[in-house]
């Protein structure tokens, strides 16, 4: 049999300037091009506000990581999070007519699918005892 080499630390990400890793470089790169652009299409004081602003949120969504996941995952799980609703609550709105009527059309079918399904259990059970009793030579018709 041959020997592999199993990787390790597939988590990290590949470097490619030093410390900075291609999904860094990349948010960096795109906060420059933005700079640049607002440099050449607006006024000079508006252009230092701006700058600062995308200086701000380049960096954070490049280098800040929040119990050691990137920053644009956690706002992500945080968007997620209050999107979702924090107490689930279950209210009754059948009367009792309509939860009758559907019991009675359900439970038959219900009924026959649990009787199924527990014989198909039981029936395999015992396949598997005679294969084991019989010390692997039986096989049932399903498994040939």
């Amino acid at each position: 049999m041959q020997q592999f080499v199993v990787p390790q630390f597939i988590e990290v990400e590949d470097k490619i300037f030093g410390p900075i890793t291609i999904r860094q470089f990349l948010i960096i790169l795109a906060g420059s091009v933005t700079g640049f652009l607002a440099f050449r299409l607006l006024d000079f004081a508006l252009f230092i506000i701006v700058i600062v602003i995308d200086a701000i949120l380049t960096l954070t969504f490049a280098f800040v990581k929040i119990n050691g996941q990137p920053f644009h995952y956690f706002l992500l799980n945080i968007t997620e999070t209050l999107r979702k609703p924090g107490l689930r609550i279950w209210n009754k709105q059948l009367s009792t007519a309509e939860l009758n009527m559907l019991r009675k059309s359900g439970m038959e079918e219900t009924v026959q699918k649990e009787t199924n399904v527990k014989q198909a259990k039981r029936q395999r059970i015992r396949d598997l005892a005679l294969v084991v009793n019989t010390g692997g030579y039986y096989r049932s018709e399903d498994d040939v």
